[in-house]
């Protein structure tokens, strides 16, 4: 994930690339995508996927759940980014 990128562009990006895999034959089940997706997300979500690893069982974690639990914090970040700076 790039530092100016958002986590409903980055989703899409991804699932672009996994389903690209998926069309050539690559075994592409949802944990493996979500494992991927946790590991290379920014910095600023790192509190957000200890969190998500240690509360949530991965395996039956869809990237559909893991987006909207991502999409929530980004949005908490972006108020709270909103409040700081007034």
């Amino acid at each position: 994930m790039r530092n100016d990128e958002g986590v409903t562009e980055y989703f899409s990006r991804v699932m672009t690339v996994a389903n690209k895999m998926r069309t050539y034959g690559e075994d592409m089940q949802d944990v493996k995508v979500v494992e991927k997706i946790l590991r290379s997300l920014t910095e600023k979500f790192n509190y957000v996927v200890c969190s998500i690893e240690e509360s949530k069982d991965i395996d039956a974690l869809t990237v559909d759940e893991l987006q909207s639990s991502l999409i929530v914090h980004e949005q908490k970040f972006q108020r709270h980014r909103g409040e700081s700076r007034h």
